[in-house]
């Protein structure tokens, strides 16, 4: 299976760390230095365009299958999280997967008159119960790449009246979204979205601004931000970009063409491609004997072999360890080359091949 993205990528090495941070496409790499460039001379337009923010919104937009008027841009999912953690009333219950990602729970934990409870992701639905408020949790599971039921999980939401939050950092760009089901999704640009880092979004559902005040906003949340510069802001946009952080340029004329790219190529046919990527990487290391958890995503978390991991990038392969495991990502410029060796490697570095 070849590459998608043609040209737009050349890595170096066996890259299988997407889950850690996504490789550029070349047109974000030339939009990045040519506006740096601009600032650098002085041009006018070297402080950067919202033109090129708006686009990249829109861009999110589309892949997440709601209006740009639904979100917000940003820089790090959690400040987005922490937003929506300020909206909560004290004693409100914040229910969350074991073992989920720190940026997802740590906003509500630190308020202190929150009450929080965990609990294994495979019964999360089940969990959820009367005075539960908020269901956080990631779509794909950063530490091992497992895919959260999120029909289920909203659908038990709602039964018991809670709001859900869906973090896709690790899903968005290879499994199709559908933002407009959750109350909130959060999501940032450098991993699967290949944008640069200073890039993410949130998205909000018309029923849940009501209850969230944008405590961040600045000039930039105004309906009219040129007129918004001195003073408090008189008129707040009326719609999600009243959430805006003010945008770091360098990272959003960079998404402006990650995100683009992600549409010519296709979600869908992204999707195929890395599931059956990590698909045939699983099957070899379960064959090789070792215990491995994957499926359904394009990340496969290798058990107890995360020591091999400098080893691994030696020889060339670049991956991560996360709790003690080795875990491995896939994206579209990675090809059945690339599993293959991966596989191979790790096999000779572990004794068994």
């Amino acid at each position: 299976m070849d590459t998608l993205g043609g040209a737009e990528f050349a890595p170096a090495q066996t890259y299988l760390n997407t889950s850690t941070c996504g490789l550029l496409p070349r047109r974000t790499v030339e939009a990045v230095k040519l506006l740096a460039e601009q600032n650098a001379s002085g041009r006018p337009d070297g402080s950067g365009s919202f033109e090129a923010v708006a686009a990249a919104r829109a861009g999110f937009a589309r892949l997440a299958g709601v209006g740009a008027d639904r979100v917000a841009v940003g820089g790090s999912v959690s400040v987005h999280v922490g937003l929506i953690a300020a909206s909560l009333p004290t004693e409100a219950e914040v229910l969350y997967p074991e073992g989920e990602f720190s940026s997802v729970m740590t906003p509500f934990a630190v308020r202190g008159d929150l009450r929080t409870r965990s609990a294994p992701l495979e019964r999360l639905a089940d969990a959820v119960r009367p005075g539960t408020a908020l269901v956080a949790f990631s779509s794909v599971q950063s530490a091992d790449g497992r895919v959260a039921d999120l029909a289920a999980i909203r659908e038990a939401a709602a039964a018991h009246g809670a709001r859900t939050l869906v973090d896709a950092t690790q899903s968005a760009g290879w499994l199709p979204l559908d933002a407009g089901a959750c109350d909130y999704t959060v999501t940032g640009g450098f991993k699967y979205l290949l944008c640069p880092r200073g890039a993410s979004f949130l998205t909000v559902t018309e029923d849940a601004q009501d209850s969230l005040t944008p405590l961040h906003a600045g000039w930039c949340a105004g309906d009219d931000p040129y007129a918004s510069t001195y003073g408090p802001v008189e008129h707040l946009a009326g719609d999600a970009r009243r959430y805006d952080e003010p945008p770091a340029f360098l990272a959003y004329h960079g998404a402006e063409q990650s995100l683009a790219l992600l549409r010519e190529i296709g979600v869908d046919t992204v999707h195929a491609h890395v599931t059956t990527l990590a698909r045939r990487f699983l099957d070899g290391v379960v064959a090789s004997g070792y215990e491995a958890v994957g499926g359904g995503s394009p990340i496969v978390s290798v058990r107890g072999l995360g020591h091999l991991v400098p080893r691994l990038a030696e020889a060339g392969v670049v991956t991560a360890e996360r709790a003690g495991n080795l875990r491995v990502s896939f994206h579209l410029y990675n090809s059945t080359a690339d599993a293959d060796r991966a596989l191979d490697v790790l096999t000779a570095l572990a004794g068994r091949g």
